[in-house]
């Protein structure tokens, strides 16, 4: 069509008669010009890919391109510029935002302070495989409400058919090891951004974060280990020794100490804690978008190997604790004391 337009544009035509000796109509007869004639030869090529086609036809041809261009057309209505806050595919659960940068990825159930379900597990795999491929810099995950997250939902454990117990046992370790892996491979930046408290797999996943702020008014804790515990990010001596009176006897950590013990990165007052944040990670978000991927890669390639082998073994592990009786246990006391509540 576009070759076409040319035949149905006079003054192009003209042009190109007057710089070629040519005629506006009628098949190619002038020598084609010199390869470094690009602008004639270019004119040539196109009038020699019309042929014999008549004027007419090529004006109406013409007309259609012009008209397939405007804003009413069908093709037009499927490429659309990009909004300044684009919403994401996704669910009423997860909330998929782009803007000023960033892809921010948002837990949404605030009145179940975030817990996380199994449906949800999969939907932030989809997004984050969307972002690392999105035109964004870098990509935030945070929470709607009062907390971050709560951990895991507890009806992923207890909506089991007896029959069924070793069946979802083994899915949901498979799910578990695809979650964290999609955390390990995620290729930009990614920022927690902990507006409230943190609990369970939230808070042994920071360490795939390469950066974590955190509210002065945030507490973080891991209390149900045979059930949402993950320590994918505990390989040195450095950051597990500070982080094991939690990780193991389950002691909760306020912001702070999370901070002192390489848990956080930094910590702000809960007053200005958005605003701060937010102002920093959008100027963050102008850096150059390659330049980014490629810092990252070179300080995380390294440790991909070892964080997946050390993902998989602990799937493995969680899947037979998830069979245990002292899990079951452990579960049954814990729904017995909320209900009590």
């Amino acid at each position: 069509k576009l070759l076409l337009s040319i035949r149905g544009n006079q003054s192009l035509c003209s042009s190109s008669s007057s710089q070629t000796g040519r005629a506006t109509e009628g098949p190619c007869n002038t020598p084609k010009p010199s390869m470094l004639d690009f602008v004639n030869k270019a004119k040539w090529d196109a009038w020699n890919a019309l042929g014999s086609l008549p004027k007419e036809t090529a004006r109406q041809n013409y007309v259609d391109l012009v008209c397939s261009l405007s804003p009413s057309s069908e093709s037009s209505s499927q490429v659309k510029p990009a909004a300044a806050n684009e919403k994401q595919p996704g669910s009423e659960n997860i909330i998929v935002t782009s803007q000023d940068g960033i892809t921010k990825i948002m837990f949404n159930r605030p009145t179940k302070k975030n817990a996380i379900t199994t449906s949800m597990y999969k939907e932030i795999i989809h997004a984050l495989k969307a972002a690392s491929t999105d035109n964004s810099a870098i990509t935030v995950i945070t929470g709607n409400g009062d907390y971050y997250s709560s951990g895991n939902d507890l009806t992923n454990f207890t909506d089991v058919r007896p029959t069924s117990i070793e069946e979802t046992a083994k899915n949901g370790s498979i799910l578990l090891r695809d979650f964290v892996d999609a955390f390990i491979d995620f290729p930009k930046p990614l920022v927690a951004v902990v507006n409230g408290p943190a609990v369970g797999i939230v808070v042994t996943l920071l360490g795939l974060f390469d950066v974590v702020y955190a509210s002065d008014k945030v507490n973080f804790n891991t209390p149900l280990s045979p059930l949402d515990r993950s320590s994918k990010q505990k390989l040195n001596k450095e950051t597990i020794e500070p982080a094991a009176e939690m990780l193991i006897l389950g002691r909760k950590l306020t912001a702070g100490e999370a901070c002192a013990r390489g848990l956080v990165t930094e910590v702000f007052p809960e007053s200005t804690f958005q605003k701060e944040v937010w102002t920093r990670l959008k100027a963050y978000a102008k850096l150059p978008t390659n330049s980014l991927r490629i810092s990252k890669e070179l300080i995380r390639s390294n440790e991909k190997e070892k964080l997946h082998a050390v993902n998989a073994e602990e799937c493995t592990v969680l899947q037979g604790r998830w069979l245990s009786e002292e899990c079951m246990n452990a579960l049954m006391n814990f729904v017995s004391r909320k209900s009590k509540l």
